[in-house]
C-alpha cells in the first residue's frame, strides 16, 4: 500500500508549515503528501513546496481541490486531510490494517477537538458516536479510501459545502466504512469563536437543510 495524503489549502500561510511538518514522519515512512492550493492570495504555495511532494494549483473549492489532488497523487490509498487537522503517529499503519487485513474500501478516524473545555470533549465524543452509528464521515475525521473506491464514487461532488457528507452517502452504497478508534486532533476554533451551542445548532441546521434538498452554495454562505 502506498498512502497519498491530499491537503486542500486556501490562504493557509500562517499554519501550513506546521501542518506539513506534522506529516514529515509519514513521508519518511513512504507516504506522499500533495497540497492542492485553491489559488491562495498569500504565500501558502511557496511555504508548502519544500515541505511536501508536490503543490498543485486547483480551482477554488474544497471538493474541486481534493479531486485535483487525487488526480495528481500516485498512491493507491487516498487520505484527505484538512490543514487544521493532525493525524495520529500510527495513521499509515492503522489505514493499512483497515484496507488490507480488514478489507475496508474506505473509512475515517475518531476525532478529538484541541480544547480543554469539557463540553467540547463531549461534542467530539458525540461526533464519533454519531458517525459510527450512521456510517457518515466528515472531513474533520480524516476520510480515507482506496483509489478504486474514489473512482467508483466519481470523486467528490463539486458542491460548495457538504461534499464530505455526499461522498459518505455514495461510498456507503459500495461498502460500510472502517471507523477507526485512533484519533485525529482537529481545531476547535469555530466552536470557541462562534460558541458551542450556536455551532451545534448551525451544524444540525445545515445537515438537515442539505438532507431536505437545500442548495449547497446557499448553505455555504450561511456557514461562513
Amino acid at each position: 500500500m502506498r498512502l497519498s495524503i491530499v491537503v486542500p489549502a486556501l490562504d493557509e500561510a500562517a499554519g501550513i508549515a506546521a501542518a506539513l511538518a506534522a506529516l514529515a514522519p509519514l513521508r519518511e515512512q513512504g507516504a506522499e503528501v500533495v497540497v492542492a492550493d485553491g489559488g491562495s492570495s498569500d504565500a501558502t504555495a511557496a511555504i508548502a513546496r519544500p515541505l511536501c511532494d508536490r503543490v498543485i494549483v486547483a480551482p477554488r473549492g474544497r471538493a474541486l481541490q481534493m479531486n485535483a489532488g487525487a488526480a495528481a497523487a500516485r498512491g493507491d490509498v487516498l487520505l484527505f486531510l484538512h490543514a487544521d487537522t493532525r493525524l495520529p503517529g500510527n495513521a499509515a499503519e492503522a489505514i493499512g490494517r483497515a484496507t488490507r487485513a480488514g478489507g475496508f474500501a474506505w473509512g475515517r478516524f475518531d476525532v478529538v477537538l484541541d480544547s480543554p473545555r469539557p463540553m467540547l470533549k463531549v461534542v467530539a465524543r458525540m461526533m464519533n458516536l454519531r458517525s459510527r452509528a450512521t456510517g457518515i464521515a466528515t472531513g474533520d475525521q480524516g476520510m480515507f479510501m482506496t483509489r478504486a473506491a474514489f473512482a467508483a464514487a466519481g470523486g467528490f461532488a463539486p458542491i460548495a459545502l457538504m461534499e464530505d457528507i455526499a461522498m459518505s452517502h455514495t461510498l456507503k452504497r459500495l461498502a460500510r466504512p472502517a471507523c477507526l478508534r485512533e484519533r485525529v486532533l482537529t481545531s476547535a476554533r469555530r466552536w470557541e469563536t462562534r460558541g458551542v451551542w450556536r455551532t451545534i445548532a448551525l451544524m444540525w441546521y445545515l445537515r438537515l437543510a442539505y438532507a431536505l434538498g437545500a442548495d449547497p452554495a446557499a448553505l455555504a454562505r450561511r456557514y461562513r
